[in-house]
């Protein structure tokens, strides 16, 4: 009976440990909270309705929902397929484009993402500053 208890508890454990891994963190709008995306900690993501929209793959590749490259990311910087530089993120959050004219912030504490002239487009906690660049100001997922 003991053993049987262990090997339930180890069974709960190993399931909410899958659970945490695979939950995804949560892009809002700014008028009114409301869920617009979501970003899992393996790279897919999904609009409001949890359709897959696109992915970032671990060598930096940005795909969209039919798996064709439309940009990548490397070291904080954003390049479309052709290889040109569209976009840089400082080490402060401020997002700018190739020609370095700033596009917008994401404060790395909160997750509030602004454009250029300081207003809330949205919020995004606990995702990676690139992902965040490239969902709200680079428009790779886009339909």
């Amino acid at each position: 009976m003991k053993t049987l208890r262990i090997y339930a508890t180890m069974m709960m454990l190993a399931i909410a440990g899958m659970w945490m891994t695979a939950s995804a963190q949560v892009l809002r709008d700014a008028t009114n909270d409301n869920t617009v995306g979501r970003i899992s900690s393996n790279g897919i993501v999904r609009d409001a309705a949890l359709h897959s929209v696109g992915t970032f793959d671990a060598d930096g590749t940005v795909r969209n929902a039919l798996g064709t490259a439309v940009g990548k990311i490397v070291r904080l910087e954003i390049f479309d397929p052709a290889g040109t530089r569209v976009g840089y993120i400082n080490t402060d959050g401020t997002v700018r484009d190739g020609n370095s004219v700033k596009l917008g912030h994401v404060n790395l504490s909160d997750g509030k993402v602004t454009d250029a002239q300081q207003r809330v487009l949205g919020y995004a906690r606990g995702i990676r500053v690139d992902w965040i660049a490239c969902y709200y100001f680079f428009g790779f997922f886009k339909k």
